[in-house]
């Protein structure tokens, strides 16, 4: 067998294992394809669904109740709660029929990355739980505090209840730092005393609002507080 046998019978076989490699790999990819279109649709869907009914709930009114939306939109920043968690939804499902797809394709490593990232979620879901909480118990604690000191007619009212209300959001935005993985350990230390200043804070408030003159515009926030969520 001569040379040029040797190269053509080489060459012959490099392209059947090529043709053999495309023929069984475009079968996949199709699939693959089939998976991420159907996904973008099922995860467009869902995330519509989601923000409309956040939106039917009132979702959004939650938002409303502190100064930093107004401060958002001054600097042409425009703020939609409920559109954010659609979208946290939607690219959620997005991630996970990417995953489908890239282990249909059998890229090991990018699909390695993908598990990583949604076992990361579960963190940035419950950092954005404590930023809404800590919305809805500044906006209580602000009202109680701000009701006790008036009844006991101490005086600064409203700038001690917005301070402690500003308080409890930078608390929160610790909080979800921490749940993040992003703070370290000197923030951990400054939240631990914080969490005992607030605590007794609000015992204080507590007791001024309903000890010391408060009864009437304490019950007045709970009406207020009870229609609300009646609505």
């Amino acid at each position: 067998m001569n040379f040029v046998q040797i190269t053509t019978e080489a060459l012959n076989e490099a392209f059947r294992d090529l043709l053999a490699g495309v023929v069984s790999f475009v079968p996949l990819l199709i699939l693959a394809i089939l998976i991420l279109l159907i996904g973008w649709f099922i995860s467009v869907a869902v995330g519509k669904f989601v923000a409309d009914i956040l939106v039917r709930v009132k979702f959004n009114q939650m938002f409303e109740r502190g100064n930093w939306k107004e401060a958002l939109e001054k600097a042409d920043l425009k703020v939609d709660p409920a559109g954010f968690v659609g979208a946290i939804f939607k690219w959620v499902l997005v991630i996970v029929f990417l995953l489908a797809a890239v282990e249909v394709l059998g890229f090991g490593e990018f699909a390695g990355f993908l598990r990583d990232v949604l076992a990361y979620l579960p963190n940035v879901v419950v950092a954005a739980l404590i930023l809404v909480v800590a919305i809805i118990v500044a906006d209580i604690v602000e009202k109680v505090i701000r009701a006790g000191i008036e009844g006991a007619r101490i005086g600064h009212a409203q700038f001690v209840g917005s301070v402690v209300k500003w308080f409890i959001w930078i608390f929160a935005i610790f909080s979800a730092l921490l749940q993040l993985n992003i703070a370290v350990l000197p923030v951990q230390a400054l939240i631990q005393t914080f969490i005992q200043g607030i605590g007794y804070g609000i015992a204080l408030a507590v007791a001024i609002a309903f000890g010391l003159g408060g009864k009437d515009q304490a019950a007045e926030i709970l009406r207020d507080l009870r229609s609300k969520l009646q609505r």
